[in-house]
């Protein structure tokens, strides 16, 4: 059995209560419904108990998540307990505790304060870790820990960082397990095996232990010692009854947790942080924050002072940059000191001067926690103040000053996401910033479409031949070309041309008609118009009038400064309008966060609000594990426009965020993305050098209820060459808040996308090129941000290569259409049924039925809507009661062959022999030809790349299939390819009629599947 202990030890420094200046202290510790306390101590302020109370640990998977509540009473009535008088508590958290006795060190709390008149004073000096006794209990086996050589050779001009530890023992924010040695003589544990008839020998060797799940981890199972003595039986029955053994739990499947939100602990009325800050568990913080100093002393001979600070608390220290020559420096800088990790009641600011051998002491300044306030948001910002500077003897110096403000205050704080946190103890100043939480904000996009109408009067170069023209259309590094109209000086072409432009329009639409001649592309004129003088079209109206404008010519260009008129110019006929109506898509359709247009005037009014609480990850996989290093994960969470980036935990493999963001929230059948990433950014690395994925969550707001809070692991799952894999799991808090009810309603009843998607839908040719654009727009766009939130990150998110085809996704998507189909499979073969007379009884129901509605029409709408609603009743019962996750059956992403493995994670253009792809294509050919031709029966074998699959289903099924791979999934084309050319190259449709219907067929049937409450997402 787990047991936690809490040693008591001693107290200081008591606030007298029993009115002649002292008390009787006695200690009162309550976990998890559980309390005790210690003997009274009569008339001491300064209290010695030692004592050591023990408490029962019922699952200690909950461990982390549980608080330990330590109350120090003035016991007014001797031993009994009764009549007491507050005198401090100190709450600890579960993840603090360590997991044997000798990790475990003396800590000092200071007592906190109930209430707000309260008045406490004092310190608690309290000991806690976890015992494990029993034989199914043993602590967990200790992790490798890093070679303290791998830190302690760093370079000699190495930049200083900003947080430094400065002893030997520090605080790790990880939990390091060791396994316990027990003195005591392990239980005698006895063994029974079954010996068949006619046994005289020897007992069966012991089949080998599996590793036990002890809670926190896993550990290995007690040596079981076999006895001789009891295997010497006589014959036994030839039935032997065995334990039936749980199924095991799937790996992949969500995991429910009760941490202790105060969302859940109805804390809102008591603590103003809960009120905001309810989805996380709160976590303490000292801020120091070092606004300037002025009238420095001058330390060094040549009379310079290059003045820097220290911020010492503990075992921690947290270093300003240092200013050159300037004895009235600003600093501006935020320190955060992690309130679990404090070991010390003073909070030294010491100011230094630079120097090449040893640093100069300036003076300091010292502040007592017991009298640092705490701040909790909406408060204002606490006011910076001026303080004379100390020397070493304590007493105040003549010149010198500092101006700064000190509170205790937590994650809510305003400066929480700009402070400089002691666990980031080993990053420079230069990298700091990348560790640091942010919020992004996505431009805003638009379609911009020009259709090239027409041109006159082109002049070629050799006036002896007619040229071959076309339009080269460039904005921002999207170029785009018309068709070549063959000799002729007033080419007609009427082509249309889409972009994706973004705000601020500050670029310019460049429109130069070429002309090739010898293998070269030759300008015959130019014209540049600037994007703001574009209009838009925020309505199905008419598009605006086209526009003539005079080219420039070639030479001309370098001419620019010079303003002369031209007599003659050529001409070119041109419709230029932003399309404001539509809705940019930079997310893939299926898992969009955002489906409104363009235009302001055309969204909506919010319906609700959204939640996400990150608390934390666990078992994530080690990235740096060749360093000799574990990981430094970092979130990121998109929703609509707007991202949010948490700070950075170094070397962890279980990291604690316990941050917390909202959204509004336009439309529900939309969807949130979680990503956990590894930060390759913290050492000084390359620029080039990528943040690795770890794995990513996605969830529709759809599924959840309103009002209602999800705490859940999420497992971090990713599709590899050599197969699925887990990750770790992510830890989430999720909440969905209403807030018009009947807006909400109606969304539902409403297209997915805006209007203009529908009337004048986007052509097929431009659906991808234009969502590869709008990427890389955002992409580039956030990467230029402080901290840049980079490419790789962004792609990932937004599922740049979603489009691509496998042979995987295409049976997922023929499964997912299926079961929609399945409810008017399972109505038609009810009605066949019936008409057939396979059960007597129902049909004369139903013809009974029929009569009645005959003779009482009046009763055919009320008798649809009872049974609607008595079906909607019934089916209550059997909803989700949790957010619907990644299903690897239905994503068929568990049991991969190594064909469709390597076919999936092919490079584009294909690497793979020419007659491997020639196998996949007749693969392919062969599944579309059974389909078209009706000659899938039930049980006809098809051969696939390694191996047989037995593809069984009706005729309907089969056409059905065939329409999917032809028109969803990937136009089968009837040519092979030779060797160097993919798989995926002949991917496109055989026509533009035939495009155009794929899209409309497929954007219908996930739209009906978006709709669905119970949608359940299918891609990795």
């Amino acid at each position: 059995m787990t047991k936690l202990v809490v040693e008591v030890l001693h107290a200081v420094d008591l606030m007298p209560k029993d009115g002649q200046g002292s008390a009787s202290p006695l200690v009162e510790v309550d976990f998890d419904g559980q309390r005790q306390k210690t003997q009274t101590k009569h008339k001491d302020l300064n209290p010695v108990w030692n004592e050591k109370l023990v408490f029962n640990v019922r699952n200690p998977r909950d461990l982390p998540y549980k608080v330990i509540d330590v109350f120090v009473y003035n016991d007014r009535k001797g031993s009994h307990g009764h009549d007491k008088n507050f005198l401090g508590r100190v709450r600890i958290s579960g993840d603090s505790v360590r997991f044997s006795e000798s990790e475990s060190t003396v800590q000092r709390y200071p007592l906190e304060k109930r209430g707000m008149f309260s008045h406490i004073k004092g310190e608690i000096e309290l000991r806690v870790y976890v015992d494990h006794d029993g034989p199914g209990s043993a602590p967990p086996p200790t992790e490798t820990e890093h070679p303290s050589s791998v830190h302690a050779q760093a370079d000699h001009h190495r930049e200083e960082t900003p947080f430094q530890e400065i002893n030997t023992d520090k605080i790790n924010e990880e939990v390091r397990f060791e396994e316990k040695k027990s003195k005591k003589k392990e239980k005698e544990v006895r063994t029974f095996h079954s010996i068949a008839s006619g046994g005289g020998g020897p007992p069966p060797a012991a089949a080998a232990q599996p590793p036990m799940f002890s809670g926190i981890g896993f550990t290995k199972a007690p040596a079981v010692e076999t006895r001789a003595d009891f295997a010497r039986v006589g014959p036994v029955p030839a039935t032997v009854m065995q334990m039936q053994m749980p199924p095991p739990l799937n790996p992949y499947a969500l995991v429910e947790t009760n941490p202790p939100l105060a969302a859940r602990l109805r804390h809102r009325s008591g603590d103003k942080t809960a009120c905001t800050y309810d989805l996380v568990e709160l976590m303490h913080y000292l801020y120091v924050n070092v606004v300037k100093a002025r009238d420095l002393p001058v330390m060094d001979v040549t009379g310079s002072l290059d003045p820097y600070v220290e911020v010492k608390v503990g075992n921690y220290k947290g270093v300003t940059k240092y200013l050159q020559k300037n004895q009235n420096p600003v600093w501006h800088q935020v320190f955060a000191f992690s309130k679990v990790t404090l070991q010390s009641n003073l909070v030294e600011i010491t100011v230094k001067d630079k120097d090449f051998v040893k640093d100069d002491f300036v003076g300091k300044y010292a502040f007592d926690l017991m009298e640092v306030p705490f701040r909790v948001p909406p408060d204002s910002v606490l006011a910076p103040q001026w303080y004379r500077l100390m020397d070493k003897r304590g007493e105040k110096m003549s010149k010198g000053e500092i101006m700064l403000a000190v509170w205790m205050g937590t994650q809510a704080d305003e400066s929480f996401p700009v402070a400089w946190h002691s666990d980031a103890h080993t990053v420079g100043h230069s990298n700091l910033s990348s560790t640091r939480s942010t919020t992004y904000i996505s431009p805003k996009l638009y379609y911009l479409r020009i259709h090239v109408l027409g041109a006159q009067d082109l002049v070629p170069s050799d006036k002896a031949r007619l040229p071959d023209p076309y339009v080269k259309v460039l904005l921002g590094g999207q170029p785009r070309m018309t068709k070549t109209c063959q000799k002729t000086i007033n080419p007609i072409w009427e082509d249309e041309l889409m972009f994706v432009a973004s705000e601020p329009l500050e670029d310019f639409i460049r429109v130069s008609v070429e002309d090739r001649v010898a293998g070269k592309d030759e300008t015959l004129g130019w014209v540049a118009i600037p994007l703001r003088a574009v209009p838009q079209r925020h309505d199905t109206f008419k598009p605006p009038d086209p526009r003539w404008w005079s080219l420039n010519k070639p030479s001309s260009a370098a001419e620019e400064g010079e303003k002369k008129k031209e007599k003659f110019s050529s001409k070119i006929l041109l419709r230029i309008f932003l399309e404001a109506g539509y809705h940019v898509l930079d997310e893939s359709i299926h898992f969009s966060s955002d489906l409104q247009p363009s235009s302001k005037h055309l969204r909506k009014h919010p319906v609700g609000l959204l939640e996400l609480g990150i608390l934390g990850a666990k078992n994530l996989h080690p990235m740096k594990g060749k360093d000799g290093r574990m990981t430094d994960a970092y979130c990121v969470a998109k929703y609509g426009n707007k991202w949010v980036r948490t700070r950075t935990l170094l070397d962890t493999l279980h990291p604690r965020w316990n941050e917390q963001y909202s959204w509004d929230v336009y439309d529900p059948c939309t969807v949130i993305t979680i990503g956990v990433f590894d930060n390759a950014h913290i050492n000084g690395s390359k620029e080039d050098t990528g943040d690795q994925r770890i794995g990513k969550v996605r969830i529709r707001l759809s599924t959840l209820e309103t009002d209602r809070v999800y705490t859940h692991l999420y497992p971090l799952l990713v599709l590899q060459p050599n197969g699925l894999k887990k990750h770790g799991e992510l830890h989430l808090a999720l909440r969905f808040t209403c807030t018009a009810w009947v807006n909400m309603m109606t969304q539902y009843g409403r297209p997915l996308l805006p209007k203009m998607h529908y009337v004048l839908p986007i052509p097929v040719r431009h659906i991808d090129w234009l969502r590869h654009q709008a990427i890389h727009i955002v992409a580039v766009r956030l990467a230029r941000a402080e901290p840049p939130l980079r490419k790789e990150v962004v792609k990932y998110m937004l599922d740049v290569d979603h489009h691509m085809w496998s042979v995987r996704k295409s049976k997922a998507n023929f499964q997912r259409i299926m079961s929609l189909l399945a409810g008017v499979s399972r109505v038609c073969k009810w009605f066949d049924d019936v008409c057939k007379w396979r059960n007597p009884l129902t049909t004369c129901l139903v013809h009974v039925l029929f009569l009645i509605l005959v003779c009482y029409p009046e009763l055919i709408l009320p008798t649809i809507f009872l049974y609607l609603f008595v079906i909607g009743i019934w089916n209550y019962r059997f909803r989700p009661r949790y957010p619907p996750h990644m299903d690897v059956r239905l994503s068929c992403a568990e049991n991969l062959s190594p064909d469709e493995l390597d076919e999936e994670f092919d490079s584009f253009p294909t690497s793979r022999p020419s007659d491997l792809v020639r196998i996949r294509y007749d693969r392919l050919r062969i599944v579309g030809r059974k389909g078209a031709d009706g000659g899938w029966r039930s049980g006809i074998p098809i051969r696939e790349g390694s191996g047989n699959t037995k593809l069984e289903g009706s005729k309907s099924n089969s056409n059905l299939y065939h329409v999917l791979l032809d028109l969803g999934s990937g136009h089968l084309c009837d040519s092979i390819p030779g060797g160097g050319n993919s798989n995926r190259t002949l991917l496109a449709p055989a026509s533009p009629l035939q495009g155009e219907a794929a899209i409309c067929t497929c954007q219908l049937l996930q739209e009906i599947t978006i709709k669905d409450r119970s949608a359940t997402m299918i891609s990795l």
